[in-house]
């Protein structure tokens, strides 16, 4: 399975190397990778719903988040905001935490609503196995 890298990560400048960067690889045509490191926090905490941007319509994404070493609790709004827009947009798509994402999650998504996986091979095969529910949708209306 070819990957295709579209942007590369960020070479950190001096005083930011613990920033977020992100980089986003397509494994297939349909399928987006975006993966996080360094640090999420309210100053970068926008930056977190709009790289779901980079997933086509009807596509899947992976948010791999392994490599996030602070995650801050005002960040898992942007994990909520995208979660609403997938759903919104038709994308599936699974978060694969890091322990500092983990933590945060554990306590804001009590009723684990949000897609989580451990790594990139379990995130891959959960999007292949376990597509979205589909709604059955009144003809009458």
């Amino acid at each position: 399975m070819p990957i295709h890298s579209v942007a590369r990560r960020a070479s950190a400048r001096p005083g930011e190397q613990h920033r977020a960067h992100f980089d986003t690889q397509w494994v297939w045509p349909s399928i987006a990778v975006i993966s996080i490191c360094g640090e999420l926090d309210a100053s970068n905490a926008p930056d977190l719903p709009i790289c779901g941007q980079n997933a086509r319509a009807s596509g899947q994404l992976v948010l791999d988040m392994s490599g996030v070493e602070f995650f801050g609790a005002c960040c898992f709004a942007g994990l909520h905001t995208l979660n609403v827009h997938c759903a919104g947009d038709n994308i599936d798509w699974v978060l694969i935490p890091s322990t500092a994402v983990a933590r945060v999650v554990d306590i804001c998504d009590p009723a684990h609503a949000l897609p989580v996986s451990g790594d990139l091979p379990a995130a891959l095969s959960k999007l292949r196995n376990h597509p979205r529910q589909l709604q059955l949708v009144n003809p009458g209306r």
